[in-house]
């Protein structure tokens, strides 16, 4: 069977980037399962997916407007050191989230003075070209009840 619209996929994988340093990897869980054609997963990654079936190798280079998008200077922002009450050693790589016009965001701090923190409210991976290993390990047919809630069940996807 082939990964199509209303399938399900199960896949390893190990993600790098540009210098192949790993940033991600399946390798010692469980393998990624999702609903094809949902976006749970990457765009680039989704349609390079689609006609694989189990047993298939392959890799993929997926651009940052595929990925995880383009790096937006405007989600950079210099921010009162003050505005992180309660949190005394603040430093390089923390994560937070705050409030953004539209709704939570994520922000990682970037740099830190004596009165400012520098933030970036970008995902760490956008800007990014993202070169992904995969293996394909299973594909069947969804459930009516997976693509009714859009999402998968039992092993290896979601429980009510």
């Amino acid at each position: 069977m082939q990964i199509a619209e209303r399938s399900v996929a199960s896949f390893h994988y190990t993600l790098t980037d540009d210098q192949g340093q790993v940033l991600d990897s399946s390798e010692g869980r469980e393998p990624l399962t999702y609903l094809h054609g949902t976006g749970q997963i990457v765009p680039g990654l989704e349609k390079a997916m689609e006609g694989r079936q189990a047993g298939d190798q392959f890799k993929v280079d997926v651009v940052p407007e595929e990925g995880y998008g383009v790096h937006h200077a405007e989600l950079m922002q210099e921010v009162p050191r003050d505005a992180f009450q309660g949190v005394d050693d603040i430093q390089p790589g923390m994560q937070f989230q705050g409030r953004g016009p539209q709704g939570v965001i994520n922000v990682t701090v970037t740099k830190v003075d004596a009165d400012k923190v520098y933030i970036d409210g970008n995902h760490p991976l956008a800007g990014k070209t993202l070169h992904f290993a995969i293996e394909v390990t299973e594909v069947r047919d969804a459930s009516e009840e997976e693509i009714e809630h859009g999402h998968v069940h039992g092993e290896g996807g979601h429980h009510h």
